[in-house]
């Protein structure tokens, strides 16, 4: 059996996280929602996608496949009721499609047909699902919770450092190759979990649920509540609550990042800080990329959702419930808008477009400080979120 996983409709409402990825490849919890998919399959899936990002997902065709809704969080009961799938059949919850059965040669009228259904199976599984930007917030809780489950099961962590002080010590799980300096750790209301070759430097403090990523540093004195991921390869100072950092980027000084989330490449200047509830406790307005307008969330809490290769200068101000797009270059005096489109350069007093081929020669050298390689295939995917993005930075 063969495994896809697809982003539905929830796909325009997740942008800008979705401009560069697939909707699977978004992080909430300890992993992204493919990895959970592939821990409980226990195989790997690929992806039905935009066109042009399926040079760096490709999809893979087999003569029996199931394509899955990676929007939902998998669960054992899904899993189940999944495996029970008859050909061309459906699961189904309300109106979500949540997996199908199908034929090599009938994924392609997927978009056009969504196929007929044989007997759709209603699922008995109470189900958690991304739709809505502020989805991943809301989620991110029970999901570092339920991944360090599905990760720590049947194994044993590293021993924990004699000089680091530690509250519920059975809640904290250390990978090999993880430095733990003289941290404090209160695993008491969450679990905290501490990737490989990780590190959490002297003062840092914790508070659970948190999940810190392969490679990701904490740095001295840095405030982590409750809620809060940061993906591999990151760096953490100041304070941080209730949101997730995809990885490889930077929130490495002073400043509050609060009920946020930021994409993969990102740098948040020092002395930035995220307003994250309104001096009235009004609910929430957030830009939405499938209205095309700002939408009722429904939060009281709500911060800034930075896109991938979006940066901030020093003592950057964001208003509550933020929206930065892919490769925006932000600073300035003042509060920032609420919705900054991709590629915006500017701040308070004014935005232009910032030059593609500048963007990618920070791109390649921010690749390389990692060890990685900024390929053609990454820009030519940018490419195409600089072309599809242009009629936003007009109305800015």
């Amino acid at each position: 059996m063969n495994h896809i996983l697809f982003g539905a409709q929830a796909r325009d409402h997740l942008l800008p996280f979705t401009f560069i990825r697939p909707l699977a490849d978004i992080r909430v919890g300890m992993l992204t929602m493919r990895e959970k998919w592939e821990a409980f399959l226990q195989r790997e899936t690929s992806t039905l996608t935009e066109p042009y990002l399926s040079v760096k997902y490709p999809l893979v065709k087999e003569a029996d496949n199931i394509l899955i809704n990676a929007s939902v969080v998998p669960n054992d009961l899904l899993l189940e009721e999944i495996g029970c799938l008859k050909p061309n059949q459906t699961l189904i919850s309300g109106n979500i499609l949540i997996a199908h059965r199908l034929r090599a040669e009938d994924i392609d009228n997927m978009a056009h047909e969504l196929l007929e259904d044989v007997s759709p199976m209603h699922t008995q599984s109470d189900i958690n699902k991304l739709y809505n930007l502020w989805d991943v917030v809301v989620l991110n809780e029970k999901q570092i919770e339920a991944d360090y489950a599905l990760i720590t099961r049947g194994r044993e962590s590293q021993p924990i450092p004699v000089h680091a002080k530690v509250i519920a010590p059975e809640n904290v799980f250390i990978e090999a190759g993880a430095r733990v300096d003289m941290a404090l750790l209160n695993a008491s209301e969450g679990p905290i979990y501490i990737g490989k070759d990780a590190h959490v430097m002297d003062g840092a403090m914790l508070r659970g649920p948190v999940g810190l990523g392969e490679g990701a540093i904490v740095r001295m004195g840095a405030k982590i509540y409750g809620g809060s991921s940061i993906g591999p390869y990151s760096k953490v100072g100041g304070e941080m609550q209730s949101s997730v950092i995809f990885g490889y980027s930077n929130k490495a000084h002073e400043g509050f990042l609060g009920h946020s989330v930021i994409g993969e490449w990102c740098n948040i200047g020092a002395g930035t800080n995220t307003s994250n509830l309104k001096i009235n406790y009004d609910e929430i307005r957030l830009w939405d990329y499938a209205e095309g307008s700002f939408i009722n969330s429904g939060m009281t809490f709500c911060g800034t959702f930075m896109g991938d290769h979006s940066k901030c200068g020093i003592d950057t101000m964001f208003n509550t419930g933020t929206v930065v797009g892919v490769n925006a270059q932000v600073f300035g005096t003042g509060f920032m808008r609420n919705f900054i489109p991709s590629f915006s350069w500017g701040g308070p007093s004014g935005f232009s477009t910032y030059n593609f081929e500048k963007a990618v020669d920070v791109a390649k050298r921010v690749y390389a400080r990692r060890d990685r390689e900024f390929t053609t295939i990454d820009e030519n995917i940018l490419k195409s979120v600089f072309e599809h993005t242009m009629g936003y930075r007009k109305i800015v």
